[in-house]
């Protein structure tokens, strides 16, 4: 597996052959201008709820490339009648895909469509396969429905957790959210793209260390290798 960091919640995973590519909020994002999104491979893209800061690109990326959308049912329908073909899930479920088994998790946050469209619930995705197990939470407070994770998917290689706060929990609610879903190394998310997200990164880092654990921010464009 390989894990590319294109900005805010955006991310890249090169896995089992397939580029997936989970909330590409990029093209606005001036963090991330140096980013191509015309030039972005994507067989698949997961949408975890229907928030501007997640779905900017989606329409359009899927469109180049012919991916397949995966999210909730109420925004695979919205994507759909826009001509975008999509696979819909809802809270609880896994299916199967070519890139491996993907299960739609809860989180506790809100969701609309761009055009004011109700976005129905978001989520986050566990996904696995032979080269590993990696969680996508999407933006979510701390939630206890985490314990879930580790009685109903492999253990984790690594999570990818929102860290700004805000809107989202911060890094101390995500220290325990590492509790939680038994998982010590974090990828970071949501953070610093604006004012109301900035956090003090040494701090955050410090925070984990404390704890014997990993907290991982990546620069807009670095791979991180699984």
């Amino acid at each position: 597996m390989k894990l590319t960091f294109y900005g805010h919640a955006a991310f890249g995973l090169e896995t089992m052959g397939k580029h997936v590519l989970i909330d590409p909020f990029i093209s606005p994002n001036g963090k991330a201008g140096h980013i191509d999104v015309n030039t972005l491979p994507a067989d698949y893209i997961l949408l975890t709820h229907g928030h501007q800061d997640h779905v900017a690109d989606a329409e359009a990326i899927a469109k180049r490339t012919g991916a397949t959308l995966v999210s909730n049912f109420e925004i695979v329908s919205w994507y759909e009648s826009k001509g975008v073909s999509g696979h819909p899930m809802n809270h609880g479920g896994k299916a199967k895909f070519d890139f491996g088994i993907t299960k739609y998790v809860n989180a506790v946050h809100s969701s609309v469509l761009p055009d004011g469209t109700y976005g129905g619930n978001p989520g986050g995705f566990v996904i696995w396969n032979q080269e590993g197990c990696i969680y996508f939470a999407g933006d979510t407070a701390l939630t206890m429905d985490m314990k879930l994770i580790p009685m109903t998917c492999p253990q984790l290689d690594i999570a990818i957790l929102p860290i700004g706060d805000n809107f989202t929990m911060g890094y101390e609610d995500a220290l325990l959210a590492c509790d939680f879903i038994s998982c010590d190394r974090v990828v970071g998310c949501h953070y610093d793209t604006f004012g109301y997200i900035e956090i003090d990164q040494e701090a955050a880092i410090k925070a984990f260390e404390a704890r014997g654990k990993e907290l991982i921010l990546l620069s807009v464009g670095e791979t991180l290798k699984l």
